[in-house]
């Protein structure tokens, strides 16, 4: 979700609701203690130098258990530091505290509230590193079900 994606959905709420991956809620009187531009300058395995910019934001949850971040004081803070520090549309990131570490997240939205969502690691030079391109996808039954002409026969020498 890009940062403008965010702020459009947020306009049209009354409350904010938080999701993790797991279902869980993220309790409602969260905080967002951050928000910020996160930049990293990197080369992948293959030597390509990248560049990659994100928006995150920091959710906390405190003790404070009457505090209720409404959408419209969430959208002021997000403009505040577009303003300040010159934020461009990025894709937003979202940390949050997991069991033992500060985990980053996604963001979406899925049956009408913000979703967390899992990341994965990648390799972003699969060609400089011999991984093979992912093959077509077939359903056994599209194979089943193929052209009789395509399909393979005994000494056909198609398999």
């Amino acid at each position: 979700m890009r940062l403008s994606e965010l702020k459009t959905y947020l306009a049209g709420q009354e409350t904010i609701a938080i999701a993790l991956p797991n279902g869980e809620e993220v309790p409602a009187h969260f905080h967002v203690t951050e928000v910020g531009e996160s930049t990293k300058h990197f080369i992948d395995c293959g030597g390509t130098m990248r560049h990659e910019k994100k928006v995150n934001l920091q959710l906390w949850s405190a003790n404070d258990y009457d505090h209720r971040l409404h959408p419209e004081k969430l959208v002021h803070i997000l403009s505040l530091a577009e303003s300040k520090l010159g934020l461009g549309d990025l894709d937003v990131e979202v940390e949050y505290q997991g069991a033992d570490a500060i985990v980053k997240y996604g963001l979406d939205v899925r049956d009408n509230r913000l979703q967390l969502t899992g990341t994965q690691t990648d390799c972003l030079a699969k060609a400089d590193c011999g991984i093979p391109a992912a093959g077509k996808k077939v359903s056994l039954g599209a194979f089943i079900a193929g052209k009789q002409e395509e399909a393979c026969t005994p000494g056909g020498g198609c398999c």
